[in-house]
């Protein structure tokens, strides 16, 4: 499937109907307000677990890390969260967060303590982590730009992309020459990174990784035609989902534009995740929504 599909949602609890891909959603798949009355939502992830899993969430201004289930619905899991913005979880599904008032990045224990896994690079304070990934060699990787503090505040060089190692604490950056790097993916295979930059390019570079977890040369993966690229994640087939200034994109993993899902609200972020991994989740201003599709993860909604 090559051809754009833009696809109508003139009514939030209509479904969409002829112009879906069929491979990419059910026919009666909704787009669903399912948490209202946020300040600025960012940062989703599921976290599966022995009672189904639930959905985790940042609202930046309110400084909260907020949890979310079908059941239950909405409570918080951590406030104040230092203006907690990216989430991730890690092999052992324990939470990993970008903190920007405090500049660090740190992981949640199961016993609820916080241990800090970097605050710090070349002897000078991060900027403001924004959004993290884990590989599935436990190395976490984060952007840093500047947008959590004053500018007067930067000590970094460049606004970087890192590698860290947490059994060692060694962050090393993997790319320099992004103007605000922000979301961050791996491929299915984990053999490509991309990476959104929200600043003046508005595009998403895609990356080689080699085998020492160092970077080939990059190249623009996809532009965004609408506003910025934020948060974005590669589903099951390699396909790159990203949120954009009318909604979530959706390109081949060949960069080819195939869908766009508009959202009543400008999107910032999105996760895979549900109980059976095939809930899109989005991120967007003052609410978060869900639909369903037909795909799942590039990790398979795994942990």
């Amino acid at each position: 499937m090559n051809r754009l599909t833009i696809i109508s949602l003139l009514l939030i609890s209509t479904p969409l109907l002829a112009a879906l891909p069929p491979d990419l959603f059910p026919p009666n798949a909704q787009l669903q307000k399912i948490i209202p009355d946020q300040k600025f939502t960012e940062g989703p992830v599921w976290v599966n677990d022995q009672t189904g899993g639930h959905l985790v969430f940042s609202d930046i201004p309110d400084s909260t890390i907020h949890k979310w289930t079908p059941a239950a619905g909405l409570s918080t899991l951590r406030h104040p969260s230092n203006q907690t913005n990216g989430n991730t979880v890690d092999a052992q599904r324990r939470l990993i967060s970008c903190e920007h008032q405090t500049r660090r990045v740190v992981r949640t224990e199961p016993d609820g303590s916080i241990t800090v896994l970097a605050d710090a690079y070349d002897g000078h304070k991060l900027n403001s982590p924004n959004d993290v990934i884990v590989k599935s060699d436990g190395t976490i990787w984060f952007t840093d730009p500047p947008y959590g503090i004053d500018r007067s505040l930067i000590e970094q060089a460049h606004n970087y992309v890192f590698r860290l190692n947490p059994a060692t604490g060694q962050v090393t950056p993997v790319a320099s020459d992004f103007d605000m790097p922000n979301g961050l993916c791996f491929s299915p295979d984990e053999h490509t990174l991309y990476v959104a930059d929200s600043g003046s390019p508005h595009h998403i570079r895609s990356f080689k990784i080699f085998a020492d977890n160092t970077l080939g040369q990059s190249k623009t993966f996809a532009t965004i035609d609408n506003g910025i690229p934020d948060g974005i994640r590669c589903d099951a087939n390699g396909n790159l989902w990203s949120s954009a200034g009318d909604g979530i994109h959706i390109f081949s993993p060949e960069g080819s534009l195939l869908a766009k899902i508009p959202t009543p609200e400008t999107p910032a972020n999105l996760t895979f995740g549900g109980p059976d991994g095939h809930t899109l989740f989005i991120t967007a201003r003052s609410s978060v929504y869900s639909i369903q599709t037909l795909t799942t993860a590039a990790n398979g909604g795994k942990p």
